[in-house]
């Protein structure tokens, strides 16, 4: 008998199955609720308004479930969109906070303007606070939406409660932390499906309807392309280490971008930040683990209300 070759994709049998190929095999294979024995469910969404913010130099879609508690704004990942949210929407609103999601510049219903005058991500977020009259908010980034969350606080430090950045590079630019990429990330990295790159392995193994929906918002969240907005700050750790709000480091225990070695490393550089490590996550955590994510965000938040400061 010919021995087994987990390198050969051929051996492996079902490698590379498409969206639809990978349901039906687990719809018929009892390992699958062996694997990820949680079932795909998003929960029930409530009533939000959605919109066009008119800020100036573009506009953003957003939705906003209102209220009168603190705010909370989320960040999306830069394959993702507004949409990203269907864990967390329901959830926040239903702890007693009003919860405001936007796709940025060139993502899901948002304008794409011109990709040579990208606009700035941190500005945008002030603007669109501007327009939903909104003073002060809790930052919540997932992946690249930390980019822009960490820029916000660095430049408009009075206007952050907390701030959560999540499975992230950062965007800090000190030269001999961005030499670590090189170190793990190979060069043909940036050529690898979305899905596998962002998802860790025990999600794409155990949950394909899940693999399946991330994949519909990924493919539909930039019509346009990339834009890629421009920072306030200079990106770096001595601005990061320097804040005062409260800030929350996340990373999942199989994030490709962000492992928890990367996690240590940003966590010495700003020693004021609480650190948490997801198991069985990649580099989505909310999407993936949203009930840990969960937990760890709203007990975060709690902590640290304006009224208790």
């Amino acid at each position: 008998m010919k021995a087994f070759d987990p390198y050969d994709t051929q051996d492996l049998g079902i490698a590379g199955l498409d969206p639809g190929q990978m349901l039906e095999v687990q719809h018929r294979n009892p390992f699958y609720a062996i694997a990820w024995p949680e079932p795909f469910d998003p929960p029930e969404q409530v009533a939000v308004k959605e919109g066009m913010a008119d800020l100036r130099d573009t506009r953003l879609w957003y939705w906003d479930t209102g209220g009168e508690g603190e705010v909370i704004i989320l960040m999306h990942a830069a394959t993702q969109s507004c949409e990203s949210w269907a864990f967390q929407q329901p959830v926040f609103s239903k702890a007693g906070y009003r919860v405001i999601a936007y796709s940025r510049r060139g993502y899901r219903n948002s304008d794409l303007g011109d990709k040579a005058n990208p606009g700035c991500g941190a500005q945008d977020l002030k603007n669109l606070m501007g327009f939903l009259g909104v003073k002060r908010a809790h930052l919540v980034g997932v992946a690249h939406g930390s980019y822009f969350a960490l820029d916000f606080a660095i430049s408009f430090p009075d206007q952050v409660l907390s701030l959560c950045l999540s499975s992230s590079m950062l965007g800090i630019t000190d030269s001999d932390y961005r030499e670590l990429y090189g170190l793990y990330l190979p060069k043909y990295f940036a050529q690898l499906p979305h899905d596998f790159q962002e998802l860790g392995p025990s999600y794409r193994a155990g949950c394909p309807a899940g693999v399946a929906f991330w994949n519909e918002i990924t493919e539909r969240a930039r019509p346009g392309g990339r834009v890629m907005p421009t920072f306030l700050s200079k990106m770096s750790w001595g601005e990061a280490r320097a804040l005062r709000m409260p800030v929350l480091l996340m990373t999942g225990d199989a994030d490709l971008y962000t492992p928890p070695a990367v996690l240590r490393v940003q966590s010495a550089c700003m020693p004021q930040a609480e650190c948490k490590f997801i198991s069985e996550s990649g580099h989505s955590p909310n999407w993936e683990r949203p009930d840990v994510f969960n937990d760890y965000v709203l007990g975060f938040i709690a902590k640290h209300q304006s009224a208790k400061s």
